[in-house]
């Protein structure tokens, strides 16, 4: 490597030359890489640049392990010139390194600066750094207690095969009592079946839920909603999802947690949380995989069962615990009717259309799906070059941007987008009732309203379908938290490892749009028509 630029060996020869010997250093992160919050994970490498005269890091840095001998540089250069508070920029008389080969490169990239470069086999203060770095390691609190970790990792995981959130929607709030536990009542909440994040949120208190709800309803600046979801009472189960491109396999990986207002979000539980959270999670398992069927119905009845739970045997104890767990149909009657006391739908009058619906735009074999997004997905596929942007302006109000997500091969997605911005880009997206005279069947038919006033239908929603029914309430509701804005994103991938999960790099447009009715449009029932063709 050649020395540095004569401007920059100028520049740093101006910042006073100090009697200061520093150490410095490149380790691997190992076990370590947790306590210094690495991206690079265990396989990274720490540089560190270390005053001897003061005993203060001056920069360090992290960077993975195939990085080059300039990072190291580069970090010695910070520590001359922009050191951390409160040491000032000063250039040391002599730096002592353990690495031979270091100690030469340094020497031919330094030369011209007056500093003498030394080897010494140990550094006693980075050592006493990363000894201490490694102490903090091994004495951070775990996010389970040892013993219900496997225990409360294999429940999750079940829970996440068994997916409750396909039929029950986070207003379906169960309650759940666990005789003798020092909370009386214990709300369930099911996130997923329309939300971008699936888990499951265990509110100690009715107040919470409804508070917090209130807030994610209401037109809520960034600021006041991180408040209001700092303030709940409630434990957590979250999925962190990660794909596995080589095996084509999505690995989840649950997280455990709580919120209080106090203590905010502590991503641990301790041992009688641990127990706490373990029996809910066993009642939910069994309550949603014994009533399945009733539990996907659009209105759920009354329904309570108790169950006789016990630890494994491994935990030396014999007791056994009584849960009691129950819909509440009351309380998902009482939150529905909130959403629609905060954000009514308010669209402007639409003239009426007479124009044929077409069924060309969406390729056979394209996946759809209606769910939401959020808010900083949408900022950065905002900004994200090879993604196309219809925007609105919608502010990002809720708990995300309502979309149909279209996904197709790469060619097919590329074709839909320029028949969109040719018809004048995409104005609306509308669900209108339909029935076959010919079977009786009704249905919902997802529409899309390009500029130009056509109408292309987008996917069918059959009303004997539970899952249907429940999808489009969703949606409507997401509808209303935007007051009427939603979104087509249209995707690749449909063959690939992200076939029915789409990445944001595989998000070729967005077109923001209004949610609106049939009725909007100055349309009733359509009825399928068969279509003869005579020769």
């Amino acid at each position: 490597m050649n020395a540095l630029p004569p401007t920059t060996q100028s520049r740093l020869k101006k910042i006073p030359q100090t009697s200061a010997v520093w150490e410095g250093d490149r380790r691997s992160l190992g076990s370590i890489a947790s306590v210094l919050d690495s991206e690079f994970g265990t396989e990274g490498e720490c540089i560190m640049w270390v005053d001897g005269s003061e005993g203060a890091v001056r920069a360090m840095e992290m960077v993975a392990s195939d990085m080059g001998p300039e990072a190291v540089v580069r970090t010695l250069l910070r520590a001359i010139e922009a050191p951390h508070h409160p040491a000032q920029p000063a250039r040391p008389q002599k730096i002592v390194i353990r690495d031979r080969q270091l100690q030469f490169f340094l020497r031919g990239a330094l030369q011209g600066l007056d500093i003498k470069i030394e080897y010494a086999a140990d550094l006693p203060l980075i050592d006493e750094l990363f000894r201490g770095f490694e102490a903090m390691g091994n004495h951070r609190t775990p996010s389970l207690p040892p013993k219900y970790e496997d225990l409360l990792e294999n429940t999750a995981l079940q829970i996440w095969r068994d997916a409750p959130w396909d039929v029950l929607a986070d207003s379906d709030i169960l309650t759940l009592k666990i005789k003798n536990c020092e909370i009386e009542t214990i709300y369930v909440c099911v996130m997923g079946m329309m939300s971008a994040e699936y888990g499951i949120l265990l509110y100690r208190s009715l107040e919470s839920l409804k508070q917090f709800r209130f807030a994610a309803l209401s037109e809520q600046s960034p600021e006041t909603l991180e408040k209001a979801f700092l303030a709940q009472d409630c434990w957590f189960l979250n999925y962190e999802l990660s794909e596995d491109e080589a095996e084509y396999i999505t690995e989840t990986t649950p997280l455990f947690g709580s919120l209080h207002p106090f203590e905010g979000m502590r991503a641990s539980l301790d041992e009688e949380e641990a127990k706490i959270v373990y029996l809910a999670l066993e009642a939910i398992l069994k309550f949603c995989n014994a009533h399945r069927d009733l539990l996907a119905e659009e209105i759920i009845d009354p329904l309570e069962k108790n169950y006789r739970l016990s630890l494994p045997k491994n935990f030396n104890i014999s007791k056994t615990f009584s849960v009691t767990i129950a819909t509440s149909p009351e309380l998902t009657t009482e939150l529905l009717a909130m959403e629609d006391e905060i954000t009514p739908l308010e669209f402007e009058d639409t003239q009426e259309v007479n124009i044929p619906i077409q069924e060309d735009l969406i390729p056979e074999g394209s996946l759809v799906t209606l769910g939401k997004i959020s808010w900083n997905l949408v900022e950065n596929l905002k900004i994200q070059r090879k993604t196309y942007y219809q925007s609105l302006g919608v502010s990002p109000i809720g708990e995300g941007l309502p979309a149909i997500l279209i996904q197709t091969s790469r060619p097919k997605a590329q074709n839909i987008i320029e028949t969109i911005k040719e018809a004048g880009g995409l104005q609306a997206i509308c669900f209108n009732p339909g029935s076959d005279p010919f079977s009786g069947d009704t249905y919902d038919l997802g529409m899309l309203q390009t500029g130009n006033s056509n109408l292309y239908i987008f996917a069918e929603y059959p009303h004997h379908i539970t899952q249907h029914n429940k999808a489009l309430k969703q949606w409507h509701k997401s509808c209303q938290q935007t007051t009427g804005y939603c979104s087509l994103i249209i995707t690749m991938g449909v063959t690939g490892a992200n076939r029915g999960s789409p990445q944001p790099k595989d998000m070729l447009a967005v077109f923001e749009a209004k949610a609106i009715a049939g009725e909007d449009l100055g349309m009733g029932v359509l009825e399928l028509m068969p279509n003869f063709d005579f020769e």
